[in-house]
């Protein structure tokens, strides 16, 4: 198995502590004035509140998480997505397609993507465990706009792998726009992947196909229906 396959393996598991641009791409722009009480929380206590959270909901009932995926889709929205900058993301995964898409077609493909990346990692969020997952504590000044947040995910040999989150302040509180695992950035490698099929395709036709239920990874090797 290649390394660049088990990081991206291990998505399913950052994605359950917070998914959400790495070090490869420009700062996230700066935000607009936020409250005192927002900018006073520490990006690794919505990391770490946000991963809780999910973890006492699903011991509470695992079992039923397992066996109904709508109930997983539910935990997330509650515990993850108000923490995730969705939009922000989209646009640095789309690149250039994201300046030429017509705002149906950035909704459409925020709301595609994120189904589609939670589909495939439900089965593997409900496995997260509160002994996978070590948030190492930041401290940022007042008025800071940007921030990493250092985890580390512990794979099921014990060894652990560097996830680092980037945040960034929005007028909600801080929200993460990327995680880059082992360092590999999740926005680059989706920007890959998806880049070289709207050039063929169109992003109509790849918007379908994740809506479809096509994993993000295989949009990238295979040309597909154009549909």
């Amino acid at each position: 198995m290649s390394r660049f396959f088990m990081r991206r393996s291990f998505l399913p598991f950052a994605a359950a502590a917070l998914i959400a641009a790495g070090c490869l791409l420009p700062a996230a722009p700066a935000a607009a004035a936020t409250s005192a009480a927002q900018d006073s929380q520490q990006p690794s206590q919505v990391v770490e509140t946000a991963a809780n959270g999910l973890l006492k909901a699903l011991d509470a009932d695992r079992q039923a998480y397992e066996h109904n995926p709508a109930k997983v889709q539910a935990l997330v929205d509650q515990y993850i997505l108000p923490h995730l900058d969705t939009e922000f993301s989209a646009q640095l995964v789309l690149g250039k397609y994201w300046r030429s898409a017509t705002p149906q077609q950035r909704q459409r493909f925020i709301d595609a993507f994120y189904h589609s990346m939670l589909n495939n990692y439900g089965a593997a969020i409900v496995q997260f465990t509160s002994n996978m997952l070590k948030v190492y504590p930041t401290r940022v000044s007042p008025g800071t706009q940007n921030a990493t947040v250092r985890t580390e995910m512990m794979r099921s040999s014990g060894a652990p792998v560097s996830v680092n989150y980037y945040m960034h302040m929005t007028p909600q509180g801080w929200k993460a726009w990327d995680v880059v695992i082992d360092g590999v950035s999740y926005v680059m490698s989706y920007r890959q992947d998806f880049g070289s099929q709207i050039a063929q395709q169109g992003i109509d036709a790849v918007i379908n196909r994740l809506e479809r239920g096509e994993k993000p990874a295989q949009i990238g090797k295979t040309t597909g229906g154009a549909s």
